[in-house]
């Protein structure tokens, strides 16, 4: 044992062993704490001293021997001054910020004890680090890279995806499940998947003192940001979280589809004052963490409890080396930032201009080919959709959500909001010189119904959360068409699926890069409940006999992924120019923008031989009754059906190169429905 260097920081691997290097700038000693894998008590505790073991902030020291079957914690001296935003407690172990993998992390799945956790309570609820061996077999593994004009990002859960009877496969709830529904994906056709948090996360939340924990099934409450989630792999040995992890993204880059990973930077699990010290607050809470003016308290942009400080030069270290390690070690395509507007506020939480992290993130040559995808806000107040610093962010379009939604409830006044959206959103984006690509369009995600509920409950239904209901967004732009909630009723379940077909095309006919909710595509239903962060029962899971059950529509589905892959001009990454697409009304009228009716229809076109002819035909009629639409005299001739909403299947949509003739120039369309025509060309 020698006294080790100072970078980099973690647990890294030398010629004759490891070395550890751990930031702490208030601490006055840090105790190294080794243990034997089933044992609670410590075999060895090595105390790293200041004048030996000290390099500015970096406390460090170099292990020799055998070392692979051994696990470690820290415990940290040092000033407990909540006034002064120190609260170090050397009862206390700690987790390695740095770990990458971690053992006994699944006890803080179990429920916890209904009394409050205090400070000096906590373990790190059973948890300890790993030492890494690098002994994975990549076999030759290459990203897709697939380029965004391209992407059909499809977002799930890990646990929730497989871990019902339903999913049939061998490994319920794990990385492995999803391998074994890589079939199912290239059938319909997406080429990126979003997983919800893999970071590992803490199992169990106490949302107040004497109220009753609640399961943490979303994810997004991280204790360790470089360790993937050991529940959601087999647990048949201490590495299989990260080994199994590993498999699952090599296995889906074989099939040509990329993983995103859904990432937290912007608060831990350690909550306010009163909830329990893991790791960050316990080697250095006043770096890590922005605190009040009186420094005993936090302040929380987040609603929960705590906001990492960001912007601090070593927090934002500590993201960026974060980042680099799930693309070199666990080779990921990319990323979505939750609540990514706090990682540009300065130390004070002031939003910045020109935010550092932003910058390096963008700017970073191991990360200059990942995918990076904002939540452009924050629950501070800042919303920056469209005004996100920096050109390679795309971010998630909320206006996109909610006018494609009201578009087709049939507020009145929508129509030119919906038709924006369609062309890619130029009022948010163009301004700042970005593209539609920067726009993630969805009508659905975790966070909110599902497109059934979407169709089938005119409010939310949160009431098994536990809140009183007062929990998850009151305002849906929703509808049940008839009847709160689900129906065997043949007309209401006639109007909600022609409803769905409805936002799935717009969607997939959208300029932008298109984002479908997992389990959408068959109708999957969450029963109206619209924030089920804690919901890990049949609620959450998705029922794969839906899959069967609404056949139709999953067709439906991959048959508009395809259609958006084969016309490409729906997918350009750049805005239409104005002799590239034709708005009309109905009846051969003008556009009635600001109408009650939200009918509208458009020609977009495609440059032959110097002129701009007429490829498709997008027809919208959102009104409850039919529609005529005289097609404009530029585009007279033969037309392919390759849409309909108001068809039964298969007829919803005709297979491509198969399509009967569209015949005359005035196409009726039925109450709420979508036709999309394709311009025959000659053989």
């Amino acid at each position: 044992m020698t006294t080790g260097r100072p970078i980099p920081l973690g647990l890294s691997e030398v010629c004759d062993g490891f070395n550890l290097a751990v930031f702490s700038r208030h601490a006055t000693q840090v105790t190294l704490l080794l243990f034997k894998t089933a044992d609670t008590k410590p075999v060895q505790s090595v105390v790293l001293k200041a004048e030996n073991h000290r390099t500015g902030d970096v406390w460090h020291v170099r292990l020799t021997g055998e070392l692979a079957d051994l696990n470690y914690m820290l415990k940290v001296d040092g000033p407990w001054a909540p006034g002064e935003g120190h609260r170090f407690d050397p009862k206390v172990r700690l987790l390695d910020p740095y770990a990458t993998t971690l053992v006994g992390s699944t006890d803080w799945d179990a429920e916890p004890a209904k009394s409050a956790v205090t400070e000096r309570e906590n373990d790190a609820f059973g948890a300890r680090c790993v030492f890494p061996a690098d002994d994975f077999d990549w076999q030759g593994d290459r990203p897709p890279r697939h380029r965004w004009r391209d992407t059909v990002i499809y977002e799930t859960h890990v646990r929730g995806l497989t871990i019902d009877p339903s999913s049939n496969v061998d490994s319920p709830g794990q990385y492995l499940g999803l391998l074994e529904k890589i079939p199912y994906f290239k059938e319909l056709g997406i080429t990126t998947i979003e997983l919800m948090p893999v970071q590992e996360f803490r199992g169990w939340e106490t949302r107040g003192v004497g109220e009753a924990p609640v399961r943490n099934y979303w994810g997004y409450d991280p204790v360790a940001l470089f360790a993937p989630k050991a529940s959601y792999a087999s647990a048949s040995a201490i590495r299989s979280a990260s080994a199994e992890f590993k498999t699952m993204v090599r296995e889906l880059h074989k099939a040509n589809i990329e993983v995103v990973l859904d990432v937290v930077f912007n608060h831990t699990a350690e909550h306010d004052g009163t909830g329990p010290t893991i790791s960050f607050r316990g080697l250095d809470n006043s770096i890590y963490y922005l605190l009040a003016e009186d420094k005993s308290r936090y302040i929380d942009f987040t609603g929960c409890g705590n906001t990492l400080n960001c912007n601090h030069p070593v927090v934002r270290s500590l993201v960026v080396d974060c980042l680099r390690h799930w693309v070199v070690e666990m080779h990921v395509d990319g990323f979505r930032f939750d609540l990514a507007s706090i990682l540009g506020r300065d130390t004070k939480g002031r939003l910045l201009p020109n935010p550092p992290l932003l910058e390096q993130i963008a700017e970073d040559p191991v990360l200059r080919r990942v995918k990076l995808i904002a939540e452009a806000w924050d629950l501070g107040g800042a919303f920056q959709l469209g005004h996100f610093p920096g050109q390679r962010w795309a971010q998630w379009n909320c206006h996109f959500r909610d006018d494609v939604r009201r578009f087709w409830r049939g507020d009145a006044g929508t129509t030119g909001a919906f038709a924006t959206r369609l062309c890619g959103s130029a009022d948010l984006f163009q301004s700042a010189q970005e593209t539609p690509v920067n726009s993630i369009n969805f009508i659905t995600s975790h966070d909110g119904f599902t497109l059934n509920d979407l169709v089938s409950y005119a409010r939310k239904h949160n009431e098994s959360n536990g809140e009183n209901n007062r929990d998850g967004m009151d305002e849906n732009y929703s509808e049940n068409n008839g009847l709160e909630g689900a129906s065997d009723n043949a007309q209401i379940e006639s109007v909600r699926l022609r409803q769905i077909k409805n936002m799935l095309v717009s969607l997939f006919v959208s300029r932008g890069v298109p984002m479908l909710l997992g389990g959408d595509e068959f109708r999957r239903s969450q029963r109206g409940n619209n924030n089920a962060y804690c919901q890990d029962n049949e609620i959450s899971w998705y029922d794969w006999a839906l899959e069967k059950a609404n056949a139709d529509l999953v067709r439906f589905v991959g048959g508009l992924i395809g259609f958006r892959r084969e016309y490409k001009v729906l997918a350009a990454e750049r805005f239409y120019d104005p002799a590239e697409i034709e708005w009309f009304g109905v009846g051969g009228a003008a556009p009635d923008w600001q109408g009650s009716k939200n009918q509208i229809g458009c020609l977009i076109k495609e440059l032959s031989d110097g002129e701009y002819l007429p490829l498709l035909c997008l027809l919208f009629n959102a009104a409850h009754q039919s529609g005529s639409f005289v097609l404009p005299s530029s585009a007279r001739g033969e037309w392919g059906l390759a849409v309909d909403t108001s068809r039964p299947a298969p007829a919803d949509l005709p297979q491509i190169g198969a399509r009967p003739v569209a015949l005359g120039n005035e196409i009726t369309l039925g109450a709420r429905s979508t036709v999309v025509l394709v311009r025959q060309r000659a053989p």
